[in-house]
C-alpha cells in the first residue's frame, strides 16, 4: 500500500500477448498516473539499428546506438526527433528486438532512463520483461501477466506461433535480466478475462 503524499509504482512483466500494454494502460489511467512500455524503449533501438544498418547482435555498436539516441517515449514514440510508433512494430523490428534485448549495454543504458522517468514522476505504471525483477524490485505491486498460447497468438495476429515462441525463448533463456516472475509477484492469467475484470481485481491488491 502506497502513502497518500506518493504515486504509485506498479510493476507490470509478462511474455508477449499476455495483455501488458492493454492492461497497464487500463490501469494507469484508473490511477491517474504516467505509463512507460519499456519494451517500446528497446523496439526503438531495434529500429534506429536496422535503419542504420547495424548487426543488432554486435553488443559494442549497439549499446553505443543506445547512448546516444534521444528517446521519447509517451502516448507516441520518437527517436531523434522521428516519430517512429508504428514502425517499431513493423516484423523485421520484431524479429530482431530479442538480440538487442539481451544485449547488457542497451539493458544498463535503457534501464537507468526508465528509474528516471519515475524518480521524475514519483511513480507510474511500468510494463516490460524485468521491471518487477529488476529494474524496480520494491515496487508498491509486481504483476506477472500471463495467457494460453493460443490466445497469446491470436492477440499478436502481426506475429506467427513459431516467431511469438521463438522471443519467448530467447527472453527467457538471456543472461542479461531474463523474462521471470519476480519474487513476490502476482501471477494474473488473462485469458478469458475482461481487461476491466483484470483492472478491478489489480486495483484490489493496491
Amino acid at each position: 500500500m502506497t502513502s497518500a503524499s506518493c504515486l504509485p509504482l506498479v510493476a507490470i512483466d509478462g511474455p508477449a500477448g499476455s495483455g501488458k500494454s492493454t492492461v497497464s494502460k487500463a490501469l494507469a489511467e484508473r490511477l491517474g498516473v504516467d505509463r512507460l512500455d519499456t519494451g517500446a524503449m528497446y523496439r526503438a533501438v531495434t529500429w534506429a539499428a536496422l535503419q542504420r544498418g547495424l548487426d543488432p547482435g554486435d553488443v559494442g555498436a549497439i549499446g553505443s546506438l543506445a547512448r546516444q539516441l534521444d528517446l521519447e517515449v509517451g502516448g507516441r514514440i520518437r527517436s531523434d526527433g522521428t516519430d517512429i510508433t508504428d514502425a517499431i512494430r513493423s516484423p523485421e523490428v520484431s524479429a530482431a528486438v530479442s538480440a538487442v534485448a539481451r544485449n547488457p549495454d542497451v539493458r544498463s543504458v535503457l534501464v537507468g532512463r526508465q528509474r528516471r522517468w519515475v524518480a521524475e514522476r514519483g511513480g507510474g505504471v511500468v510494463e516490460g520483461r524485468d521491471i518487477g525483477s529488476v529494474v524496480f524490485p520494491d515496487a508498491d505491486l509486481k504483476l506477472y501477466l500471463t495467457a494460453s498460447p493460443e490466445e497469446r497468438a491470436r492477440r499478436r495476429a502481426d506475429e506467427d506461433a513459431n516467431a511469438l515462441a521463438r522471443r519467448d525463448r530467447l527472453d527467457s533463456t538471456r543472461s542479461a535480466s531474463p523474462l521471470e516472475v519476480a519474487e513476490g509477484a502476482k501471477v494474473l492469467d488473462t485469458t478469458d478475462r475482461t481487461v476491466s475484470e483484470v483492472v478491478e481485481e489489480v486495483m484490489g491488491w493496491l
